[in-house]
């Protein structure tokens, strides 16, 4: 058996990709309460962009953690359409979630099917991305464990979509995110906690990609969307903030025409 490294880089990895889970969470559940709040085609953009930030805040927090994952004995290269696959099941299956709550017309069902997907969604991303391993020697997963994780993805995807329907206040969203960050990465770290490695050393070359070669460059850049996301979202006027607007621009109207 090899041993195995979850934090070779200490607590540089959990903490950053903790951070990347919270972002995704968050941008996610302001896109959400932006959707929920609007009609016809803004709110269909507003539940995309809703299930792109969350994808790909999860996606890049797990590969963000298996930057410091390391088994002794061998190395490890990573199969780059599966590692892409991972990402686009990630984005269309929380897309699913999220759109079923965000066109639902009962609330309650909408919330248990969108939880069940996302859930579900997270968790293939993750033993997806997990196929996608190429090291020297075999791979194999405790059930429970497995099964654990899995049970923590669908607890926390539920729990988000339901502080999107009810929780308004920036201030709650924050709180909620940092909630859902947590439960995110604990499914991570339980997935993980679930792998045992069988090294057979070889001398031949594995196929795929290394860590820094593919997963480093292409976790910066979806970090680097995220970013420029959340730019977006905090310059963008809420409904409230575009009534106000209209209704001081037809206030003002009348004086412009009497003069």
């Amino acid at each position: 058996m090899g041993h195995l490294d979850h934090a070779a880089y200490g607590w540089l990895t959990p903490a950053l990709s903790y951070v990347m889970a919270s972002i995704g969470a968050a941008l996610g559940l302001r896109c959400t309460v932006r959707a929920l709040a609007a009609t016809g085609a803004s709110r269909r953009n507003w539940l995309l962009a809703a299930a792109s930030t969350i994808g790909t805040g999860i996606w890049t927090m797990h590969f963000v953690a298996m930057l410091g994952f390391e088994v002794t004995g061998t190395e490890i290269h990573y199969n780059v359409p599966l590692t892409i696959l991972s990402l686009l099941v990630a984005v269309l299956v929380v897309g699913a979630g999220v759109f079923a709550v965000g066109y639902g017309k009962d609330r309650r069902r909408s919330l248990v099917l969108g939880g069940l997907t996302t859930g579900l969604g997270v968790a293939s991303m993750h033993y997806l991305g997990m196929a996608a391993l190429r090291l020297h020697g075999e791979i194999s997963y405790d059930p429970l464990a497995v099964a654990l994780s899995v049970a923590i993805a669908v607890i926390a995807a539920t729990a988000a979509l339901w502080a999107a329907l009810n929780i308004k206040s920036p201030v709650a969203v924050a709180v909620a995110s940092l909630v859902m960050g947590a439960a995110v990465s604990s499914m991570h770290y339980t997935g993980m906690m679930a792998v045992a490695v069988s090294v057979s050393p070889a001398d031949t070359a594995l196929p795929g990609a290394t860590a820094m070669q593919f997963i480093f460059p292409l976790a910066v850049g979806l970090g680097s969307y995220l970013f420029i996301t959340a730019a977006f979202v905090a310059l963008s006027p809420t409904v409230g903030e575009r009534e106000a607007s209209d209704s001081a621009r037809h206030l003002r109207e009348p004086t412009a025409t009497a003069h």
